[in-house]
């Protein structure tokens, strides 16, 4: 990683967010500090890592039900959030059984070859 000082940078910028959930519009400013990059770049930048956000945390949600853990004391939740985050690519990876995430979790707790074949996925 490339650390920079003050003096790179060229570029202040100001990007509006506009969302809509059920008939209510908000809009949230962000500021970004650019060594390069234009507005069109970063616009694409944010849509795209917007998407790839919101495609793993409802992953993590309908797989892991996520959003109902109840960890909260200490460092629980972040530990909880790292095993999960391996767990889902662990099934990702994982291509012999050609069903969801869900099902394919469900399916290693039942069948303990099947979490065997998951588990290999870390030493592969």
């Amino acid at each position: 990683m490339v650390q920079k000082t003050g003096k790179d940078f060229k570029q202040l910028l100001w990007l509006n967010s506009l969302r809509t959930v059920k008939d209510e519009t908000t809009i949230e400013p962000r500021y970004y500090i650019s060594s390069t990059c234009g507005s069109a770049y970063l616009l694409d930048s944010s849509r795209k890592h917007g998407g790839i956000e919101t495609s793993l945390h409802w992953c993590l949600d309908i797989a892991f039900r996520e959003d109902e853990s109840r960890i909260r004391k200490g460092n629980g939740a972040e530990n909880f959030a790292v095993l999960r985050h391996i767990a889902l690519n662990l099934l990702k990876k994982e291509d012999t059984a050609k069903i969801g995430i869900k099902n394919k979790r469900l399916k290693a707790f039942c069948a303990e070859v099947y979490l065997e074949k998951v588990l290999a996925g870390l030493v592969s």
